[in-house]
């Protein structure tokens, strides 16, 4: 019960502050998804240092930053996605040529890089969707953000209320002992619903493809909590770290939002292709 009562006082907080960011878009959005990067990344370091990695934190950030820019300036976006890839070989693996420890290196360049594609590319991602439109009537990128978030906590908060309450069967026993299939599909069943109410009217997507976006969805945010479960597990830790009460680290709220991220940023693009 305190838990629980932590989760939803640390939701009464955030969820405003999120809805906020995504309503000015633009620069206060990349400032915010900055802010994602830079303690996600710090979070990721942490928990690796656990298991003996020492991935580079701060070329992992600036990776991340460049994928985060090229978001903001479309034009230079193909030039900056470059440079990312280029910096990732000219640059994170020659600073490890000098470590007096060189066992282990490998993995380490290997971790640098994967944690800024993980947390920058989803994020930027975004930031493409959203734009930096700002007024009445709000921008298209706009209502596909709000779906998004609203999809993900439904999803998260049903699977845990049905899985609490009815979970026999359980998902992924070695990865992460608590999630159970009752769970999954008690947040499967709710974000259809959701998806049927909120992309037809917001933004006009036929029925079928909401139901295709909301099974594509919930199973996007199965598959990140399990991601970074698998890390903690890795990592021999319970929680990425202790910013959210009730909620564990930044990474343990926004790991299911990462992989739906991707999913809603092409299905997006598709549903523009599609005749209605």
């Amino acid at each position: 019960m305190n838990t629980l009562v932590l989760r939803v006082l640390t939701a009464v907080v955030a969820i405003p502050i999120v809805l906020l960011v995504v309503w000015l878009g633009g620069w206060v959005a990349f400032g915010a998804a900055l802010f994602v990067l830079a303690w996600g990344s710090y979070e990721l370091h942490q928990m690796m240092a656990h298991s003996g990695s020492r991935p580079l934190l701060w070329v992992s950030f600036g990776l991340g930053a460049l994928l985060l820019l090229s978001a903001m300036f479309p034009q230079w976006r193909l030039l900056l996605l470059e440079i990312s890839l280029g910096a990732a070989l000219l640059v994170a693996f020659p600073l490890l040529f000098w470590r007096e420890r060189l066992d282990g290196s490998l993995v380490d360049w290997a971790l640098t890089v994967v944690f800024a594609l993980y947390l920058g590319w989803p994020l930027s991602l975004l930031l493409l969707l959203r734009g930096s439109q700002f007024g009445w009537p709000p921008p298209r990128g706009l209502w596909w953000l709000l779906l998004l978030f609203a999809a993900v906590w439904t999803f998260d908060s049903a699977a845990f209320f049905t899985g609490h309450f009815l979970g026999r069967h359980k998902l992924a026993p070695q990865i992460s002992p608590g999630k159970t299939w009752e769970g999954v599909f008690g947040g499967l069943l709710c974000t259809l619903i959701l998806c049927l109410l909120l992309a037809g009217s917001l933004l006009q997507v036929p029925w079928y493809l909401a139901l295709i976006l909301g099974l594509a969805l919930s199973l996007a945010a199965t598959l990140g909590d399990l991601a970074e479960s698998l890390m903690k597990r890795q990592a021999q830790v319970k929680d990425s770290g202790q910013l959210m009460p009730g909620h564990g680290g930044l990474l343990d709220r926004i790991d299911s939002l990462l992989f739906a991220a991707v999913v809603l940023y092409f299905f997006a693009q598709l549903a523009l292709a599609v005749p209605h």
